[in-house]
């Protein structure tokens, strides 16, 4: 696992909407292998903007998730791991998939935001 984009934004602005402009910094001639995020990405805008890098996105479905019109190729994703998440259960599909790993980033990221809490800066551009 590598953390390859950065964001940083204020407390006014939700995790999902910044996805695509995160993909956006990695040069399009890098692959990028699979995209592991939590709940709260589980949109179509962002499944499009993985599948478009020709990633795999491991997104857990929302638990009253329903399947999508499979229009783009995002949604195709997303269905077929809504469909493996029924099947195996939510518990057996995060090791499947291998969501379980993603705890490891949100421990350094939480590193981070401690660090974060004690910078500080007169202006968001400091």
């Amino acid at each position: 696992m590598e953390v390859r984009a950065v964001e940083i934004t204020g407390s006014h602005v939700g995790d999902a909407p910044v996805l695509p402009d995160l993909l956006g910094q990695i040069p399009a001639d890098q692959e990028i292998g699979s995209v592991t995020a939590d709940g709260a990405y589980d949109t179509r805008k962002c499944h499009d903007a993985i599948a478009d890098r020709g990633a795999q996105a491991v997104i857990p479905p929302r638990k009253n998730a329903k399947p999508w019109k499979t229009v783009t190729a995002g949604a195709v994703a997303r269905n077929e791991a809504l469909r493996a998440s029924k099947y195996l259960g939510r518990a057996l599909w995060r090791r499947w998939s291998g969501y379980h790993r993603r705890s490891r980033v949100e421990t350094k990221m939480h590193c981070v935001k401690l660090l974060g809490q004690r910078l500080m800066a007169r202006d968001f551009d400091g």
